[in-house]
């Protein structure tokens, strides 16, 4: 008995593992078409997006990642190929903004400031692409970041309908690791899109590219929206929430309310018919004969 459930849960864990792994083949298939490794056979785009990532592991070491990707970026803007820097990464806490850490090391590197945005809303990389589709006002871009990324990153994009291309930057030697939990983030990208059918967590106005971003070179690196400010906005967000469930409710009882008059209406009119062609089709009584006049035997 327990040599056949050690047997079945081996089964099931080899099929899930098989699956898994099927589905992180098929992302990358399908993206496949989409991603250059050479920055001259990249398309002339007007944005580049930078998908964020810390510069430096908790080690104080610095992140092989990061280095890559701010390499990519200058090579695409030095190269004609994108005309400004679009910077998505997390903000979350103040003593932790990828994307001032970002736009310092390209303005380092003479990337002009007035060519560079700046997305602090980039929690995740599904936020980081639909936003640049719904906030920055652009839908034909190239992401930078390593290949893995960039596979799991254009599938968010063809899915949403964006139209995007990947400059697949290099990775590091040691990415086995990265490359195993790469597997489960995808299996959580398709989890958000086909049954969570999540989207950002922040939206905002709209900003399109090109546009003015004066942002001065001793800008400090805060938060470009206050976590007072990210939380007033929570709040609205759940309040137009609730409003919106409410205002459904209201109008599916009105709708019930008004069907079910209706339905009353429409019974009472045809008993009422019903009522009329039964009084139409009862036949009238027939007139009682009328007795002939009889001799009166005390007449004379």
């Amino acid at each position: 008995m327990i040599k056949r459930l050690i047997a079945g849960v081996t089964g099931i864990v080899i099929m899930m593992l098989a699956v898994a792994i099927g589905l992180d083949q098929w992302i990358s298939l399908r993206t496949q078409p989409y991603i250059y490794d050479e920055v001259q056979t990249l398309p002339h785009r007007q944005v580049g997006v930078v998908l964020g990532t810390s510069k430096y592991y908790r080690t104080g070491v610095i992140n092989q990642y990061y280095l890559y990707r701010i390499q990519g970026a200058i090579n695409a803007y030095n190269s004609g190929k994108v005309k400004y820097l679009l910077l998505s990464g997390d903000n979350a806490q103040q003593s932790y903004n990828e994307p001032s850490t970002m736009r310092r090391d390209l303005i380092a590197a003479g990337i002009p400031a007035s060519d560079i945005v700046l997305d602090y809303a980039g929690f995740r990389t599904l936020d980081s692409i639909v936003r640049t589709r719904k906030v920055f006002d652009t839908n034909d871009f190239i992401i930078i970041t390593q290949r893995f990324h960039c596979e799991r990153a254009l599938f968010i994009a063809l899915h949403m309908g964006i139209q995007a291309q990947c400059f697949a930057v290099p990775s590091p030697k040691n990415m086995l690791s990265v490359r195993g939990r790469e597997i489960f983030a995808r299996l959580g990208a398709l989890t958000d899109l086909y049954l969570l059918k999540r989207e950002p967590r922040f939206l905002g106005p709209l900003i399109p590219i090109p546009a003015i971003h004066n942002i001065p070179d001793d800008a400090q690196g805060y938060p470009a929206v206050t976590p007072e400010q990210l939380l007033a906005l929570q709040q609205q967000l759940e309040a137009e929430k609730k409003a919106a469930i409410a205002k459904a409710a209201a109008d599916k009882a009105a709708a019930d309310k008004a069907a079910a008059d209706e339905a009353a209406r429409v019974k009472a009119a045809q008993e009422a018919n019903e009522a009329a062609q039964a009084e139409a089709a009862e036949p009238e009584p027939a007139p009682e004969p009328v007795k002939p006049a009889g001799r009166n035997p005390f007449q004379q």
